[in-house]
């Protein structure tokens, strides 16, 4: 296995100022560089960025696969979370009332790939997964 290295993701979304408020309001990444048409994230240690694109129509409808009874959304991006700062986020996140496309949950239970998991989508409509393995070891099993 290799040394994980940060990743770098750029996504596009409608509103810079409302990107601003999900992103580091709401979710509470540290941010970084910015400009007027785009804005650095602490990502949990990776670069993730927002890239304004002002012609951009917010996402309603994603195409979706079936998953362990649920529709998950494609395409969607997210960490591999410890399960205490998943529990955290979890928590935070229905404090504030997040409208999640699937609720917080554990999923494949009692199988290898026990994982817990929750999707959601900022303002512009990016889907993000979060989720985090009772073992992490498992995170690639077959």
């Amino acid at each position: 296995m290799h040394k994980l290295r940060p990743f770098h993701l750029a996504v596009p979304v409608h509103n810079l100022e409302k990107a601003r408020w999900f992103y580091g309001t709401v979710m509470g990444f540290d941010e970084g560089r910015s400009s007027e048409h785009w804005i650095d994230y602490n990502f949990y240690g990776h670069q993730f960025v927002v890239h304004l694109d002002d012609s951009m129509q917010v996402i309603t409808n994603h195409s979706s696969n079936s998953v362990d009874g649920h529709n998950v959304p494609i395409p969607h991006f997210g960490v591999v979370l410890s399960m205490q700062t998943w529990k955290d986020l979890a928590d935070k996140l229905m404090n504030n009332n997040m409208d999640f496309i699937i609720a917080p949950h554990i999923r494949f239970r009692g199988e290898s790939g026990e994982q817990a998991t929750m999707f959601f989508q900022d303002p512009s409509g990016n889907a993000l997964e979060f989720k985090a393995f009772k073992d992490l070891n498992m995170l690639f099993a077959k």
